[in-house]
C-alpha cells in the first residue's frame, strides 16, 4: 500500500456547541445521473452544485471514455455535452469505478442498452459487492456476461445486444439502482420498458429523465408501482441544479441534535419523499427540525433545515421505511445511542451488501463504545441510555458512512471516539472534516 493510500485514523471529541449555517455537498444520486443523462442529451447541460467526490468523478471519467464531453468549469460548476441517445462510443479501456456502487450499476444499464461491450472494475470493497441483481434483468434484455469474478462480481465484462429487448420487470427487492439500470438500458430500445416496484424507491432517475425530455409514466396498480419509459426519446441538454445531499446532511444534522446547545442551519437540502425517512424518524424521536424556504428546483423538492439540540426518545422504525433511508441507518444508530429507551430498526438486510456489511460494522462500533444493542435477524435494536461512554476505536471496513457516523458519536460521547481510517470519506463528502470543524466540532485526522 502506497503512502498516499495508507489508512489515516481520525478522532472526534466533545467540545463546544455546534453553531452556524452550512451547505453540505450536492446529492450523490443526482450528481451521478446528471453526468449520465447530460452525456446522452443533445447539446450542452450545465450542472451547478455537482458533488466532486471520488465516486462521482469516476462516473465523469466513464462518460468521457464513452464519448461525452465533460468539463469542470469551477468548483461544483460542470458542463456536459452529448450527441443524443444511441451515440455512445465503445470505451477503449476498463472502466474503473473505485468504490462507486451507484455509478457502476447505473453505467452497466446504460452500456448494455447501447450495444457496447464494457469491462467494469473497482476497488477491493466494490469487488465484494454483488452484481447479480443488476445482471438478471439486463440478461432478459439481451445482454451477456462474457467474463466475471466468482459470484458475478467485479471485474466483469458485459456485452450489450444490438437490439435491446423491451421488458416488463418486477423488482424482487426494493432497489433504485436496479430500477434505474433497467430504465437506462431501455433508452435506446424500440418500444416501452417497464419496472414494477412493490415498495417505492428513490425516484431521481424518473424525475431527471422527464427533466431532459423523456416520457416516463408512473402509475399505482394492484401489483405495485409501475414505471414505464418510452424508448428512444429525444433528450435535450438542460441546466440542472444539484440540491444538497440528504444522506450527507444526516451527519451534521444528527451531530446538532446530540451535542448540547447546538443550533445549525443546513441549506438547500433535498427533501424528496423517497429520501426523507431519516427526517420522519428523527422527528418521531422528538428532534427539533424545522423546514424553511421550501421550494422546487429541477424537479426536486428542496428546503433549509434548522436543527436544534434536545432530548431524543427511542422509537420503532418499520421495515417499509428502509428504502427511504437505507444509507442513513449508521448515523441513526448513533442518534439512537443517545436517546432514552430502545430504538428498533427493522428489515435491515440490505445493509449487509453495502460498501461493507454495515449491520455488522454498526454493531461492532456500538460495542466498542459501550452502547448496548441487539441484532435479531435483520433487525437492530439500540438500547439507548441518554449518554454514550465512547473511548473506542471503530473499524470502518473502507466504508465512508461508518467513518462519519462514529466521528459524529465522538462529538457528544464522554470519551473520544476514534475511527481506524478516514480516507474513504472523500468518496462522498470530501469537505466533511473542515465543514464540521467550521461548526465548532473537534475532529482530528492523522497527518492534518
Amino acid at each position: 500500500m502506497s503512502a498516499a493510500n495508507s489508512p489515516r485514523p481520525a478522532q472526534a471529541r466533545a467540545g463546544s456547541a455546534l453553531v452556524g449555517s452550512v451547505r453540505v455537498p450536492g446529492d450523490k444520486s443526482i450528481s451521478h445521473r446528471a453526468l449520465l443523462l447530460g452525456g446522452l442529451a443533445r447539446g450542452e447541460t450545465r450542472v451547478e452544485g455537482l458533488l466532486e467526490g471520488e465516486d462521482v468523478l469516476r462516473t465523469a471519467d466513464a462518460m468521457r471514455a464513452m464519448g461525452a464531453h465533460v468539463e469542470r468549469i469551477s468548483s461544483g460548476d460542470w458542463h456536459v455535452r452529448g450527441n443524443g441517445v444511441g451515440a455512445l462510443l465503445q470505451p477503449r479501456e476498463t472502466l474503473d469505478f473505485g468504490n462507486a456502487g451507484t455509478g457502476v450499476r447505473l453505467m452497466m444499464g446504460l452500456a448494455a442498452g447501447h450495444g457496447l461491450t464494457v469491462t467494469f472494475d473497482g476497488d477491493a470493497s466494490l469487488r465484494k459487492r454483488p452484481m447479480g441483481r443488476i445482471l438478471t434483468p439486463l440478461k432478459l434484455m439481451g445482454a451477456r456476461v462474457l467474463d466475471c469474478a466468482e459470484g458475478e462480481r467485479l471485474p466483469l465484462t458485459l456485452a450489450g445486444p444490438q437490439d435491446v429487448i423491451p421488458i416488463r420487470y418486477r423488482l424482487p427487492v426494493a432497489s433504485a439502482q436496479v430500477k434505474s439500470a433497467v430504465l437506462l438500458a431501455g433508452l435506446d430500445c424500440a418500444g416501452e420498458t417497464s419496472v414494477i416496484e412493490p415498495e417505492a424507491t428513490r425516484d431521481h432517475t424518473e424525475r431527471m429523465l422527464r427533466h431532459f425530455g423523456a416520457r416516463v409514466d408512473a402509475v399505482e396498480a394492484e401489483e405495485g408501482r409501475v414505471i414505464t419509459l418510452k424508448g428512444r426519446p429525444d433528450l435535450v441538454g438542460r441546466d440542472l441544479f444539484v440540491p444538497a445531499d440528504p444522506s450527507s446532511a444526516a451527519f451534521p444534522l444528527v451531530a446538532a441534535l446530540i451535542v448540547p446547545g447546538s443550533r445549525v442551519r443546513l441549506e438547500a437540502v433535498m427533501v424528496n419523499p423517497t429520501r426523507a425517512g431519516l427526517l420522519a424518524t428523527l422527528q418521531e424521536m422528538g428532534a427539533a427540525i424545522v423546514r424553511e424556504n421550501e421550494r422546487e428546483v429541477g424537479g426536486e423538492p428542496v428546503c433549509d433545515l434548522v436543527v436544534t439540540s434536545g432530548t431524543l426518545k427511542g422509537v420503532e422504525v418499520p421495515a417499509e421505511r428502509a428504502p427511504s433511508m437505507i444509507d442513513e441507518y449508521p448515523v441513526l444508530a448513533v442518534a439512537a445511542a443517545f436517546a432514552e429507551g430502545d430504538t428498533v430498526m427493522r428489515g435491515l438486510s440490505e445493509l449487509r451488501v453495502k460498501e461493507s456489511d454495515r449491520l455488522a460494522a454498526v454493531a461492532a462500533g456500538l460495542a466498542a463504545n459501550g452502547v448496548r444493542h441487539t441484532i435479531d435477524g435483520d433487525d437492530l435494536i439500540v438500547h439507548g441510555g441518554g449518554h454514550v461512554a465512547g473511548g473506542g476505536t471503530v473499524e470502518t471496513h473502507l466504508d465512508h458512512r461508518i467513518a462519519m457516523a462514529f466521528l459524529v458519536m465522538g462529538l457528544a460521547s464522554r470519551q473520544p471516539v476514534t475511527v481506524d481510517d478516514a480516507t474513504m470519506i472523500a468518496t462522498s463528502f470530501p469537505a466533511f472534516t473542515s465543514l464540521m470543524r467550521g461548526l465548532g466540532a473537534e475532529i482530528g485526522v492523522s497527518g492534518t
